[in-house]
C-alpha cells in the first residue's frame, strides 16, 4: 500500500488525492487500524459536539501513535509514576488526539495521587466531548482528566511548561541520582504547531532550553501550514527549522507524517542526542484523508460535516455507518507495546527505589516528600522575627531574607528572576546557578536565570511545579502583564506556583508611569483561585511566606515594595500572624469605631500614622491590615463581621493602586484613596504627596467619614 507523501501537496490544496490510494488500512495491519481509530474517534467527537478541531488530530494520528507505542515510557496502570516520560500536547485545540490516546491505551484514573483501577476515559466520555461536566473539555485540563500532564489552552504555554518539566528532571537527577541509581532519567515530549511557533512565549522558551542544553526535551512540530484564516503564508513565512538551528537545537525533519518508521528513527536520534534539545519538524496534511477538506482551513476549527466524514471513512476503508467505532484488537495492541513496556519499566523503577531507600534513606525521604507535596520538619524554624524599626526595610529586602531562611530548610525551593534578581532580592545564597557546566554552573543549582523572558518564566515555573518542586519566578509587578497567561493557568490548574513581584506601586518613583503599576493588583485579585498577598511590614512578609509555602493547590502572587516600610511595634499592635486570615484588626480604640482605616503594603504605615492622629483627636478609630483579600473572604462570616462590623459605615481604604474592588469593603458611602490614572516620573515622596497618599489626606477623609 502506498500513502501519498505530504510533500506532494501544496499547503492549501484539497481533493481526493489526500486519501490513501488503496482506500484505507490494510485488514491485517493492526497499527494502521489503530491510527485510523484515533482519526475517526476525533472526527466523530467533534461532529457530535458540533464544535472542535478535527484536522490536526487526523493529521498527527500516525505521529502520536508511534510516539506512544514505540517510544514513550508510561505505565497506563499508574500514570503518575514518577519515572514516566512526560507528554505535552501544546496544540491543546487538538484535544481529541490526546483523549483518544488516553482511552485506547487504557490509562487508569487517579484520585488523591493513587490509581483507582478505573479507566480515566470511557467511550461515553469521548461521546460527551465539549459537553457540560464532561471529562473531555475542549482543551485538556490538568487535575480534570487523568493522563493530562498540563493545561494547554493559549498556544505556546505547553512549550514553556515542557521546558519547566525538563529543568525539573535535570534538577531531580542532579540531586538524587547516584551511580547505579538512575531514578530520574525520563524524557519530555511536546507536540506543537504553527500557532505555537508564532506565539512569542515559545520563542522565549526555546531560547532558554537551548541555552540550558536540555537534551531531555523533544518538540515535535506539526508544520501543516494551516491556520483559522487560511494558509499560514498570509502571516508566517519564516524558515522555522533555521530559527531552531540558530537557537542551538538539533533539528530533524520528517517529510511525511504517515512515515511511522521514519519518525521512529528520528525519535531514536532525539533520545541519543546528549548536548541539546531536539526539534522534529513534521510535514503533515491537516485532515489527512478527507476528500474535500484536507489541507484547508475548513478542517481546522469546525466539524467536517456528516457527508465529508462518510467519504473520509470510506477512504480509510472504515465502516461508514459506525460512530465511535473501536475495532477488535486496537486496545489490546496498546497493552502489547506501550502497556507492557511501561509495566516493565515501572517494576524496575520500584525495585531500584527500594534499594535506594536502604542505601540513601535521607535522600529517599526527600523524594517521598516531594512526590507527596509534603514539607521537611522544621522548614520554617529559621524564619526571622523583626524588631520594631521606624525606618524599616523594603518588603522586597525582608522577603529576600525570609526566602533564604526557608531555602536552608527546604532544598527543593528554587527559582529566579527575569534578569532582575538583584532588584527583586530573590537570589538563594550559596544555591549555585542552574546552568550547564560550560556556563559555570550545574543542574543541581537552585538559582534560575530566566533572562528578560517574563512570559516564558511564568510557563516554565508552572512546568516545574507540575513536576513536584517548589519554584518561584520574580519580576517587577508592572511586568506581570507579560505573565497573564501562565498566572491564569496556574490558578486554573490549582498548582502552588509562586510569583514574586516587587516595585509594587507608584512609589517606584523616577522610572515613571511605564514602570509604575496601577491596575496590576486588580488583575491578580480578579483571577479566580489566585492568592495575592501585599504585606505591610517585615513581619507580615515573614508570615506571608509561612502561610504560602504549605499551599498545595493554589498559586500565590507576592507584591513587595521597593521603598522602606516601617517595622511596626507588635507589642503595641496586633501580631502579624493575623495575615494568615487575610485581614485583621491591627489597632483599635477599644470603642465602637466611628471610622475604619484599611490598607495594604506600603500604605499600611501611612494608615497607622493617621490612626494615631485620630486617636489623639479623640476619634474612635480602627486600623485594619488587609494584605490578602482572598484569605479574608475564606474566613467565617462572624470573623469578617468582627473585623469590619457591618453597621460601621465610616470607612477609608488606602492603597497606591487602582481602587477597583475596594468598594466591596468601604461600601457606597466610604472613601477609597488610590490611583485614578497613571503615575508620573518624580521622586517617590513627591509622587505620594501629589496623589494624596499623606497622613493629612487620610485623616481628613477619615474625619469626614466619622462625621467630624
Amino acid at each position: 500500500m502506498r500513502f501519498l507523501h505530504a510533500s506532494e501537496f501544496g499547503p492549501g490544496c484539497a481533493g481526493a488525492v489526500h486519501a490513501p490510494e488503496t482506500g484505507g488500512a490494510a485488514s491485517n495491519d493492526i497499527d494502521r487500524t489503530a491510527i485510523n481509530t484515533i482519526r475517526t474517534l476525533s472526527m466523530d467527537a467533534v461532529q457530535k459536539a458540533n464544535s472542535g478541531h478535527p484536522g490536526t488530530a487526523m493529521a498527527l494520528a500516525p505521529v502520536a501513535y508511534t510516539l506512544w507505542q514505540d517510544a514513550l515510557i508510561c505505565d497506563p496502570a499508574d500514570p503518575v509514576w514518577p519515572g514516566r516520560d512526560r507528554f505535552v500536547l501544546s496544540v491543546g485545540h487538538a484535544s481529541m488526539l490526546l483523549y483518544s490516546l488516553i482511552f485506547l491505551s487504557g490509562i487508569r484514573d487517579v484520585k488523591d495521587g493513587k490509581p483507582t483501577g478505573k479507566p480515566s476515559l470511557s467511550i461515553g466520555d469521548l461521546e460527551q466531548f465539549r459537553q457540560l461536566s464532561s471529562k473531555t473539555p475542549g482543551h485538556p485540563e490538568y487535575r480534570h482528566t487523568t493522563g493530562v500532564e498540563t493545561t494547554t489552552g493559549p498556544l505556546g504555554q505547553g512549550c514553556g511548561n515542557s521546558v519547566g518539566m525538563a529543568i525539573a528532571q535535570k534538577w531531580m537527577s542532579a540531586r538524587f541520582d547516584k551511580p547505579g541509581y538512575p531514578l530520574f532519567d525520563y524524557h519530555i515530549y511536546t507536540i506543537c504547531g504553527d500557532g505555537d511557533m508564532m506565539e512569542g512565549v515559545s520563542s522565549e522558551a526555546a531560547s532558554t532550553a537551548a541555552h540550558l542544553k536540555l537534551d531531555n526535551l523533544t518538540w515535535i512540530y506539526d508544520a501543516n501550514r494551516i491556520s483559522i484564516e487560511g494558509s499560514t503564508d498570509i502571516a508566517f513565512t519564516e524558515n522555522v527549522a533555521k530559527r531552531f538551528e540558530a537557537y542551538g537545537w538539533q533539528v530533524l525533519v520528517l517529510k511525511d507524517a504517515n512515515d511511522t518508521a521514519g519518525f521512529l528513527k528520528l525519535l531514536e536520534q532525539a533520545k541519543a542526542e546528549k548536548t541539546r534539545p531536539t526539534f522534529i519538524l513534521v510535514h503533515s496534511i491537516i485532515a489527512w484523508g478527507a476528500p474535500h477538506k484536507a489541507g484547508t482551513a475548513a478542517a481546522h476549527g469546525e466539524p467536517l460535516g456528516a457527508e465529508e466524514i462518510r467519504e473520509t471513512k470510506r477512504a480509510y476503508g472504515w465502516p461508514e455507518d459506525k460512530s465511535f467505532y473501536v475495532p477488535d484488537g486496537v486496545m489490546e495492541r496498546f497493552q502489547e507495546k506501550l502497556g507492557a513496556r511501561g509495566k516493565e519499566a515501572h517494576a524496575k523503577w520500584n525495585e531500584l527505589f527500594a534499594a535506594y531507600k536502604k542505601e540513601y534513606p535521607d535522600l529517599a525521604k526527600e523524594i517521598e516528600l516531594i512526590l507527596s507535596g509534603g514539607l521537611p520538619e522544621g522548614w520554617d524554624s529559621e524564619i526571622p522575627t523583626y524588631k520594631t524599626d521606624p525606618k524599616g526595610v523594603a518588603s522586597r529586602a525582608s522577603s529576600g531574607e525570609v526566602l533564604n531562611a526557608v531555602a536552608k530548610k527546604l532544598p527543593w525551593l528554587l527559582g529566579g528572576a527575569a534578569d532582575l534578581a538583584p532588584s527583586t532580592k530573590t537570589l538563594i545564597k550559596d544555591g549555585g546557578a542552574f546552568q550547564p557546566a560550560e556556563w559555570n554552573g550545574s543542574y543541581a543549582g537552585r538559582n534560575l536565570h530566566f533572562g528578560v523572558r517574563e512570559h516564558a518564566m511564568g510557563s516554565i515555573v508552572n512546568g516545574i511545579v507540575l513536576s513536584g518542586l517548589r519554584p518561584y519566578g520574580a519580576g517587577f509587578l508592572i511586568f506581570s502583564d507579560y505573565m497573564k497567561a501562565p498566572i491564569r493557568l496556574s490558578a486554573l490548574m490549582e498548582i502552588p506556583s509562586i510569583f514574586i513581584f516587587t516595585h509594587d506601586s507608584v512609589g517606584v518613583g523616577e522610572d515613571g508611569p511605564t514602570h509604575q503599576p496601577v491596575e496590576q493588583l486588580v488583575q491578580l485579585r480578579a483571577t479566580p483561585g489566585m492568592i495575592t498577598m501585599r504585606p505591610g511590614d517585615a513581619n507580615e512578609v515573614a508570615e506571608a511566606w509561612r502561610t504560602l509555602i504549605p499551599f498545595k493547590d493554589r498559586p500565590v502572587a507576592l507584591a513587595l515594595s521597593r521603598q522602606n516600610l516601617p517595622t511596626l511595634d507588635r507589642d503595641k499592635y496586633a501580631p502579624a500572624s493575623g495575615l494568615a486570615k487575610g485581614a485583621y484588626i491591627l489597632g483599635d480604640s477599644g470603642k465602637k469605631p466611628a471610622v475604619i482605616l484599611m490598607a495594604t503594603g506600603s500604605e499600611l504605615g501611612l494608615a497607622v500614622e493617621a490612626y494615631e492622629k485620630l486617636i489623639a483627636d479623640g476619634i474612635a478609630a480602627r486600623v485594619v491590615s488587609m494584605p490578602c483579600w482572598e484569605l479574608f473572604e475564606e474566613q467565617p462570616q462572624s470573623y469578617r463581621d468582627e473585623v469590619l462590623p457591618p453597621d460601621v459605615t465610616g470607612r477609608v481604604s488606602i492603597e497606591a493602586a487602582s481602587t477597583v474592588g475596594w468598594h466591596r469593603y468601604v461600601g457606597l458611602t466610604g472613601e477609597a484613596i488610590g490611583m485614578y490614572g497613571f503615575g508620573s516620573s518624580a521622586p517617590a515622596p513627591e509622587l505620594m504627596k501629589k496623589f494624596g497618599f499623606t497622613v493629612d489626606a487620610v485623616v481628613a477623609a477619615a474625619k469626614k467619614q466619622a462625621g467630624v
